[in-house]
C-alpha cells in the first residue's frame, strides 16, 4: 500500500520511540536526486526514478507532509557572498537557560546555525562574518551580552569541506 504512513500510537504517524519514517527505495531515490539538483523539475525526477509525474506530486507531496522534505534551499558560497571569516562559538550557558538564549541566538546577524550539544560546552554557534572586526562584534558584543550566557570560546575555521553524508540511493542509480 503506496500512502501516508500512520501509527495511532505516536504523533506524526511515527512509531512511540522512534524519529524515523519508513521510506522505499524510490522515496530515498526521490530524496538523493533533489539533493543533488533541489531545481530538478518533476518530470526530469520523474523520469530519473522511473515513476509517473502524477506519482512524483504526491511522493513529494508526502515527503513534505510528513516533515520529510522541510524546504528547498540554494546552497550558497560563503566567500563569494563577502562572508570570509568563519568560526565555531562554543557557548556554556547557566542551567535552564537554553530557551532564552536559543531566542535570542535567533536575532543575531551572521550566526547561521547553533545545537544545544553534550560535552564540555553547553551550545555550539556556526558564524559567518565579513570579517574578524565583525566575528569580534558576534561574539564579546551579541553572544556574551544574552542574558545566561557564562562563557565563550571561538575557534576560527581555516578551511572547509563537505562529507559523503548520508546514501540516499544505491550507487548503482
Amino acid at each position: 500500500m503506496e500512502g501516508k504512513v500512520s501509527n495511532p500510537e505516536g504523533p506524526g504517524g511515527l512509531e512511540t520511540g522512534r524519529s524515523a519514517v519508513a521510506l522505499d527505495e524510490i522515496d530515498r531515490a526521490i530524496i538523493a536526486a533533489l539533493l543533488r539538483d533541489g531545481r530538478m523539475s518533476i518530470r526530469a525526477l520523474a523520469d530519473h526514478v522511473h515513476i509517473s509525474r502524477a506519482n512524483a506530486y504526491a511522493r513529494i507531496g508526502r515527503l513534505t507532509d510528513d516533515g520529510i522534505i522541510s524546504g528547498f534551499t540554494a546552497q550558497l558560497n560563503p566567500q563569494r557572498l563577502g562572508l570570509g571569516t568563519t568560526a565555531y562559538v562554543s557557548v556554556t550557558i547557566e542551567q535552564n537557560a537554553w530557551r532564552s538564549v536559543a531566542v535570542k541566538l535567533k536575532e543575531i546577524p551572521h550566526v547561521e546555525h547553533f545545537a544545544l550539544v553534550g560535552g564540555d560546552y553547553d551550545v555550539l554557534v556556526l558564524v559567518r562574518a565579513p570579517d574578524n572586526t565583525a566575528l569580534r562584534r558576534v561574539v564579546l558584543e551579541s553572544i556574551q551580552d544574552i542574558p545566561g550566557v557564562r562563557a565563550t570560546r571561538t575557534w576560527l575555521v581555516f578551511e572547509e569541506a563537505r562529507g559523503l553524508g548520508t546514501q540516499w540511493e544505491a550507487s548503482d542509480s
